[in-house]
């Protein structure tokens, strides 16, 4: 039987762009969504600049990137303050069930308690089923539905 290997979660860093565009297209796969070298390069941006509201970090393996988060904060004008967004969660494949989808959400909460988030919100796909079992364990999930309407012509 082999030991757990800890897992470490940092903000993500100019030398994790290689690892971090190919979890990143691992996450576009799996929910079927066009990307490319340009579109992870918007997105790498977005990441690398600190007045960007988009931030990154990474879960580490032996000291290589397994997993990704993309979290915000996010004004939530019925409670009167804002809360956290995760609008991306992801871990290697073949690196699940290694603990690095429950360091990134511990990591996520903890950041959530610092910045004074009541909560944390994300979606994800009704089929997720492995992903929604973590989830579930962490997280109530809640009745509301997601709608997404085009801006038009």
């Amino acid at each position: 039987m082999s030991e757990a290997v800890a897992i470490e979660v940092v903000g993500l860093r100019p030398e994790h762009e290689q690892p971090w565009r190919a979890l990143f297209q691992g996450y576009a796969d799996f929910y079927r969504r066009p990307s490319d070298a340009a579109h992870h390069a918007v997105v790498w941006a977005w990441l690398m600049d600190p007045s960007h509201e988009l931030e990154g970090y990474v879960a580490l393996a032996a000291g290589e990137p397994v997993g990704l988060a993309h979290v915000r904060r996010m004004p939530s004008p019925l409670r009167g303050c804002d809360v956290g967004f995760l609008d991306d969660l992801f871990v290697d494949p073949a690196a699940r069930g290694g603990g690095a989808g429950e360091a990134l959400l511990g990591f996520v909460a903890r950041l959530a308690r610092e910045r004074g988030w009541p909560v944390v919100r994300w979606i994800t796909a009704d089929d997720n089923y492995r992903a929604r079992s973590l989830y579930d364990c962490v997280a109530r999930k809640t009745a509301w539905n997601l709608y997404e309407m085009a801006a038009g012509p």
